[in-house]
């Protein structure tokens, strides 16, 4: 005993630290590359949503470009006016490309000669002078000029774009809408609260998802990713921090054309967020296997001092009756052996006890299935005897106690009316609001069937198996059950009603449950019979009182009017017939 209390800590602390370390070491090392892999992946799919940002706004701005390039002046012996040409060109240009909300015409000495406009009234030889400004002068040497974003009415973002008007001289200008551009970066997200923006070449905030944002114009170079733009040559670092002065993952795509740059960042706490629950879950798992492991140690010291003990208990506890306790030894000798006896033992005592108790089960089933049955019967037969007036107590008796044995969905008790099936009796689960409708005696049911043929009606498959009656299987669906008994009501051979059973299952009806269906159908021809047992005697005991009656009032004036001879033997008469003939009126009703 000593000896096992010191092997115990031994190897408790021994298992412990082994599993703890363990389990620490693989935690960190899969918290690191997690980690690592989070980043990588995040940052990946930021790149590649700010070059795609970058690259719709750039196809964007060369498309308004290369629209613009369309406006050349047709040639000047076409005959036509060339103004008048180049505005018809200008309207079709604000047609085809909905961005572009103004266009300008500057001749080749930087006058303004014609404006068409969306948003206001086209004018000719307007005379602004635009000699001396960039959009004049770099667009007059051969480049496409782009002015940097500016708000119409301090609303929308707009950007002016010129270039040479080809054929006919002069400089196009146009005033470009960049809705698109904030269009593009508010639907980019990144996470639950990740987004986009976008700066030109000073900086500058030109889209952003909060527009008001926007309009401050702010400065993004207080933001550290955006300050190192101006030094490309230093390596770039994922970490940035938002307006808000939160660390945030960062990426960015460029515009080469343009010079702008769009930049998608998500929070980092919102990143880090997977990584807290696999610290949580690293540190759940960690106490769970301390846990294991101090047991694991009990465990092992136990297995290592004598086993004898635990041959001792488990051969008390299998003569106790515990017969599913197993005697664990693993010493590889004879005592190994002798504890597979004794667990042999006791498997082989659990067989046979399991085996005497199914078998006092299926008895005990057997008997209280009878017993209800002889419950049922006896029940039925009281009320009999308790209303030998009606059968209607009977009827609602017989279909209740049919229902609870045979554990079906509705029990039905019908009688043959002419031509018709009346239901006098109904039971079932509570889902029928009505009793069935009276429906015709024809072997279009299973009812009909049974008492037009008087015979025992089983059917398994009340769907498909029962198509050769008509009606059968719509009602079946309709009701919902599967399986019905019907059993005829037999008073003199000659069926007059039928005991229908319906079961929700489909399947075979067993033997016994025939029997006790006819069974049932001979307690309701009981019950027939007595109630008309009943009544003849009634009628048989009412013409005897009323003979007798007739009697009496005829001795009574007797008395008082026997005033000749012939008057007595007439009346006596009388009564003689009366008698005679009531007596074969009642052998003809007999």
């Amino acid at each position: 005993m000593i000896v096992r209390w010191r092997l115990f800590p031994k190897y408790a602390t021994l298992i412990i630290a082994l599993v703890a370390s363990m389990l620490v070491a693989s935690g960190a090392v899969g918290l690191y590359f997690s980690y690592r892999e989070n980043q990588d992946h995040l940052l990946a799919l930021q790149q590649e949503k700010a070059e795609g940002a970058a690259a719709r706004i750039e196809q964007y701005v060369q498309d308004i470009e290369h629209q613009l390039s369309w406006t050349a002046l047709p040639r000047a012996d076409s005959g036509a006016d060339p103004l008048e040409a180049r505005r018809i060109e200008y309207l079709k240009l604000l047609r085809q490309a909905p961005a572009i909300t103004e266009l300008v015409w500057v001749d080749d000495d930087g006058k303004e000669q014609m404006r068409v406009s969306r948003l206001a009234m086209d004018a000719s030889s307007a005379g602004g002078d635009l000699a001396t400004s960039a959009k004049f002068l770099e667009a007059r040497g051969g480049k496409v000029h782009f002015s940097s974003v500016y708000f119409r009415k301090g609303t929308e973002p707009y950007m002016t774009m010129s270039r040479p008007a080809g054929s006919g001289g002069g400089v196009t200008v146009a005033e470009v809408n960049l809705k698109f551009v904030w269009d593009v970066v508010s639907r980019i997200k990144i996470g639950e609260q990740g987004l986009a923006y976008a700066v030109d070449a000073n900086a500058t905030l030109i889209a952003h998802p909060d527009i008001s944002l926007v309009l401050k114009k702010i400065d993004m170079r207080i933001l550290p990713q955006v300050a190192a733009l101006a030094t490309p040559d230093l390596p770039r670092k994922p970490l940035g921090r938002d307006l808000k002065g939160e660390d945030v993952f960062t990426a960015h795509g460029t515009l080469a054309t343009l010079g702008w740059t769009v930049f998608v960042e998500a929070p980092r706490a919102e990143v880090l967020r997977p990584l807290y629950g696999t610290v949580l879950r690293m540190g759940i798992v960690l106490a769970i296997a301390l846990v294991i492991s101090m047991a694991a140690s009990f465990f092992l010291a136990r297995t290592l001092v004598r086993p004898l003990q635990a041959l001792q208990e488990g051969a008390a506890r299998i003569g106790a009756g515990e017969l599913e306790q197993r005697i664990d030894v693993h010493t590889g000798d004879e005592l190994e052996g002798l504890a597979a006896q004794f667990n042999k033992m006791g498997a082989d005592l659990q067989a046979s006890y399991a085996g005497l108790e199914r078998k006092v089960e299926q008895r005990t089933a057997e008997v209280t299935e009878a017993l209800e049955r002889q419950t049922a019967t006896s029940e039925i037969l009281k009320i009999i005897s308790g209303s030998p007036t009606d059968v209607q107590p009977t009827f609602n008796a017989i279909v209740q106690s049919a229902r609870r044995l045979f554990a079906g969905k509705a029990v039905a008790l019908a009688m043959s009316a002419g031509s018709m099936i009346e239901s006098v009796a109904f039971a079932d689960d509570g889902t029928q609001a009505h009793p069935p409708e009276p429906w015709p005696l024809d072997l279009g049911s299973g009812a009909g069937t049974s008492i037009l043929e008087s015979r025992v009606l089983a059917v398994p498959d009340t769907i498909e198996g029962a198509k050769q009656f008509a009606r059968m299987p719509d009602l079946a669906t309709k009701m919902g059950y599967r399986s019905a008994l019907f059993v005829p009501l037999l008073p003199e051979g000659k069926a007059i009603g039928c005991l229908t059973i319906l079961r929700v299952a489909a399947g075979e009806f067993g033997e016994k449950e025939i029997t006790l269906g006819k069974t049932f159908a001979d307690q309701a021809v009981i019950a027939i019979e007595n109630v008309r047992l009943f009544h003849e005697i009634r009628d048989k005991s009412a013409q005897l009182e009323m003979a007798n009656k007739h009697k009496s009032e005829f001795l009574a004036n007797m008395s008082h009017e026997l005033r000749t001879p012939l008057n007595a033997i007439i009346g006596f008469s009388e009564v003689l017939t009366e008698q005679m003939f009531g007596e074969v009126n009642d052998k003809q009703m007999e």
